[in-house]
């Protein structure tokens, strides 16, 4: 994915794909059991690969919580998906090592 702003992408696009990034797995789950949104390309590129990454941070936050120093891990990655979260609203598509591939690979995206 280049980070070229796709073509018919509106506000309330950038605004679900921030918040898919934001406030991941839980908007991802929400954003696919809505009709109107689920079905729009900047969307649903944006929220696969967000509910992977929420995935994947659910697991670290299990696996690595009980040590004291690999426990910020989890909220690293978190600050990073803020990061994509912005770069989602200012209509540029993210490249996410391993998981765009991967999303991409599965049909999802």
């Amino acid at each position: 994915m280049s980070n070229e702003p796709m073509m018919e992408t509106t506000s309330d696009d950038k605004l679900w794909a921030l918040l898919a990034y934001v406030l991941t797995p839980i908007v991802p789950i929400i954003i696919m059991l809505m009709e109107d949104k689920k079905n729009r390309p900047f969307i649903k590129a944006h929220n696969a690969q967000a509910l992977v990454v929420g995935v994947v941070n659910l697991i670290l936050t299990a696996v690595l919580g009980w040590t004291l120093v690999l426990s910020c891990v989890p909220l690293i990655v978190w600050f990073v998906c803020i990061y994509w979260g912005i770069q989602a609203y200012n209509g540029k598509m993210v490249e996410i090592p391993v998981i765009t591939n991967f999303v991409k690979n599965q049909g999802w995206a």
